[in-house]
């Protein structure tokens, strides 16, 4: 790839990149059981925004790998968000019937056909990242498989998840809120940064450092743009319910802090993951546009 490519470009590239592995690894719709494998690639294709996705390809260019091999990471990460989001949606969970401008999988598909899909993208992320040609050790591997494992689970956005619906109603701090969100969006955010730069050479500890802190920067960032859009927003931009946060009575910043410094906390955080990428140069450049275009996003 071109590094003079303009973001633009980049970022479609690489959406309609993963895109078609994503269509490679997922179940043909004719293939039995048709109804699941039917569920699973509504829910996965042909929408989203990719942001986990451009993260890891993003992440493996600054650590020199090879985007076939960056293709199980980013797949791997798509997998189990676009699993969270059919969970999400579903009547015990958040209750909704919109998502990325469609109805949601288990209004479409029927609500135990949406958990089963849930259920197999979960697996079927694990499958495809077994099999990614990491150029490391076995041990490495392995550890690649334990990292998503462990930002999927109670200690990762499955966590963050049931502390979001144990805190309805409720009055949290701001520490309270970033630790909840650094769970459930985080989480997920951070592995795919990791992954994607584990399928090229081995970062040193200074190096993985500065990742890890501009995760948590566009992470946080990315959560308390979807809250400031959560009330600025409408159901056509954002493809999903707007307002649902305040209906439901769950914490967010701007509940917390006001729309105002909702906004201005996103440029700190912007800032914050431009300067911990100070050190790579040029080789962060990808990293620093994802680190604008997520604040700055408008869906």
């Amino acid at each position: 790839m071109n590094p003079d490519v303009a973001w633009p470009i980049w970022s479609r590239e690489r959406a309609q990149r993963v895109e078609s592995a994503l269509d490679r690894a997922l179940p043909a719709a004719d293939e039995s059981p048709q109804p699941l494998h039917a569920a699973m690639r509504y829910a996965v294709l042909g929408s989203g925004k990719r942001v986990r996705a451009l993260l890891a390809y993003a992440a493996g260019e600054l650590a020199g790998a090879d985007p076939g091999v960056v293709d199980h990471a980013a797949v791997a990460v798509e997998l189990i968000h676009a699993y969270s989001l059919i969970h999400d949606d579903l009547p015990c969970m958040d209750d909704d019937v919109l998502r990325r401008g469609k109805p949601t999988c288990h209004v479409a598909h029927g609500e135990a056909m949406a958990l089963l899909a849930g259920d197999a993208l979960q697996t079927l992320a694990f499958e495809v990242l077994a099999k990614a040609p990491l150029p490391h050790t076995q041990t490495q591997a392995r550890a690649q498989i334990a990292l998503l494992a462990t930002a999927a689970g109670s200690r990762g956005m499955a966590g963050g998840q049931a502390l979001d619906l144990s805190h309805v109603g409720d009055a949290l701090s701001l520490s309270e809120l970033e630790r909840m969100h650094a769970l459930k969006t985080g989480a997920l955010i951070q592995a795919a940064l990791r992954l994607g730069a584990g399928c090229g050479r081995m970062l040193d500890r200074t190096e993985s450092d500065a990742l890890d802190r501009y995760a948590a920067a566009v992470g946080l960032g990315f959560q308390v743009v979807d809250d400031v859009l959560d009330v600025e927003g409408t159901a056509q931009s954002l493809g999903k319910t707007a307002g649902k946060d305040a209906m439901q009575g769950k914490p967010t910043y701007v509940s917390l802090l006001g729309l105002s410094p909702a906004k201005e906390r996103v440029a700190e955080l912007r800032d914050e993951a431009h300067t911990s990428l100070f050190a790579f140069g040029a080789r962060a450049r990808r990293l620093n546009e994802l680190a604008d275009w997520i604040a700055l996003r408008k869906n």
